[in-house]
């Protein structure tokens, strides 16, 4: 069986690139960004590439492995993978990880300086991974950018520790990650949500 063959019939590709066109209908993936990924395997994984994820199918899928610590790519640069890889290899439960271009969370990125970005006060916090209350500030983990996708990875591994269900990067997008698809879909429109009303709140309040 080829590997077109094998994404066409296997239903976790099927899954990304029906959870892909939700994610396009919020347009949260302009021009062709962004990159979603689902677990193929222990050491491998779906990633989509840079195609309109409306119109994503399980054949456009590449199959990406780091089986002896070395990135592969059944087509085309593992490279753009390096970050989704990272987290795999970071949480050994995650099943999917979403990288979204939405407008409030670049503008939100580029407006805080911080390395990180404490949210609290909101009851959509529940749809968080480990469900924390409102009274409970979580944390928003936030990278700068860097032209090479394998020197975020790095930066990414060594805040390990600090990570829960999402990281920022710096005018380039929301990272999210779930031990399941629909539960990083619920952590990407929690965050997307989340980011937002920061957003507009210190527009409001006079801080942006």
């Amino acid at each position: 069986m080829n590997i077109a063959t094998s994404h066409h019939l296997n239903p976790y590709a099927i899954q990304l690139c029906t959870i892909g066109r939700w994610i396009a209908q919020k347009n949260w993936l302009p021009a062709t960004s962004g990159h979603l990924s689902i677990r193929a395997a222990e050491h491998s994984c779906f990633v989509t590439g840079h195609k309109d994820n409306g119109e994503f199918s399980p054949q456009d899928l590449r199959t990406v492995s780091w089986a002896d610590g070395d990135l592969r790519c059944s087509s085309g640069s593992a490279a753009d993978a390096a970050l989704h890889v990272a987290l795999y290899q970071l949480f050994p439960l995650c099943k999917a990880v979403l990288h979204s271009h939405s407008l409030s969370s670049t503008v939100f990125s580029r407006v805080i300086r911080a390395d990180g970005y404490p949210v609290s006060g909101y009851e959509m916090q529940k749809g968080l991974a480990g469900g924390p209350g409102a009274e409970q500030a979580v944390q928003l983990v936030i990278l700068d950018n860097t032209p090479e996708v394998p020197e975020l990875a790095a930066q990414l591994r060594q805040r390990a520790g600090e990570l829960q269900s999402a990281v920022l990067v710096r005018g380039h997008g929301l990272y999210v990650w779930g031990d399941t698809l629909e539960q990083a879909k619920r952590q990407l429109e929690s965050w997307e949500f989340l980011i937002a009303c920061e957003l507009e709140r210190l527009k409001i309040a006079g801080g942006v």
